[in-house]
């Protein structure tokens, strides 16, 4: 049986406080199950019926996240880049993480699979 998860690649240079980064990971799950849902239906259900992985990853940079995003864009991979209000600790635009997926765990292990866990 094919298995199923989220990941979240969160920026880990913009040092955001505990509650600051939670809000953009959910934000980055939210957006993300959205995407997904419109582009790929199917996925959403099947994890949903499983038990909705998910993992957080670090990135290192704002370049480093753009360029997972590019890579999963090429390949049609719902996905959804979130970016700051700048409402508390960030400036307004400030791009935080990326939520990716759901999607079958085997595809996107090939792009997040060797990034070290947040």
């Amino acid at each position: 049986m094919e298995e199923f998860k989220q990941v979240i690649a969160v920026r880990t240079d913009l040092k955001m406080g505990k509650g600051k980064l939670a809000v953009q990971v959910a934000h980055a799950a939210v957006s993300s199950l959205e995407r997904a849902r419109r582009m790929k239906s199917k996925w959403v259900d099947a994890w949903f019926s499983e038990n909705q992985r998910k993992i957080c990853v670090k990135v290192a940079s704002e370049d480093e996240l753009r360029n997972l995003k590019r890579q999963i864009d090429e390949v049609g991979i719902p996905n959804s880049l979130i970016e700051d209000a700048g409402l508390t600790q960030l400036d307004p635009g400030t791009v935080t993480c990326l939520g990716i997926g759901p999607v079958p765990s085997a595809i996107v292990d090939r792009y997040t699979g060797d990034m070290k866990l947040l």
